[in-house]
């Protein structure tokens, strides 16, 4: 089973961040970062790359990069997880489920007035 943070900004959907190791992240690091809007957590790691790289011999620097991936695969979605609260997001609840759509699913059993959020505004009249 896996578990889902879920956060809630006013009048959005509820956003689902996977708890654990992101792969995206690892493979790509800051790029990942910034597609999912995760700004400061990827200006530091963009930063952190080019300075290793940059900074440190070439051994080095390959070990740095290699534990930077590590990093990013293990905390990325704490990094977004905490960009999104500081961008307005409340974390309201966490589920736990097999799959994203499963988690969804029991989320609006728990919390049936959220499922109006889904609707386009021209549907609920």
């Amino acid at each position: 089973m896996k578990s889902w943070s879920v956060h809630l900004l006013a009048d959005h959907e509820p956003v689902l961040v996977r708890d654990g190791f992101a792969w995206g992240a690892f493979l790509f690091g800051p790029l990942w970062l910034a597609a999912h809007r995760a700004w400061v957590p990827a200006g530091f790691s963009l930063l952190a790359c080019v300075a290793s790289a940059i900074l440190l011999p070439d051994t080095a620097s390959g070990i740095v990069t290699s534990a930077l991936m590590l990093l990013h695969g293990l905390s990325g979605n704490d990094m977004l997880a905490w960009s999104m609260s500081q961008r307005g997001y409340r974390l309201i609840n966490v589920v736990v489920a097999q799959n994203e759509e499963r988690a969804l699913a029991r989320l609006l059993d728990t919390r049936p007035d959220l499922g109006s959020r889904f609707m386009p505004a021209s549907a609920a009249r």
